[in-house]
């Protein structure tokens, strides 16, 4: 789960995904990554925990708009 973290990490920092957009599905994400819809939803806890990711209900997950550090 760390070179899940550390990628999606790096795709937030190199603008793959700034502030405010919405990331795939768990689904599509489980299916480029080769990994369990469960790991995906522990990555993105962790970073919904960090601050880096927002969930809006209904609507998916997000990037935050201006990240704890």
């Amino acid at each position: 789960m760390d070179e899940l973290l550390d990628d999606l990490l790096r795709k937030i920092k190199d603008g793959t995904y700034p502030p405010g957009s919405q990331l795939p599905s768990g689904r599509e994400m489980a299916d480029a990554y080769d990994v369990s819809q469960s790991t995906i939803s522990r990555a993105v806890a962790r970073l919904r925990e960090q601050g880096v990711l927002v969930g809006r209900p209904g609507r998916g997950v997000f990037v935050a708009e201006s990240r704890r550090r």
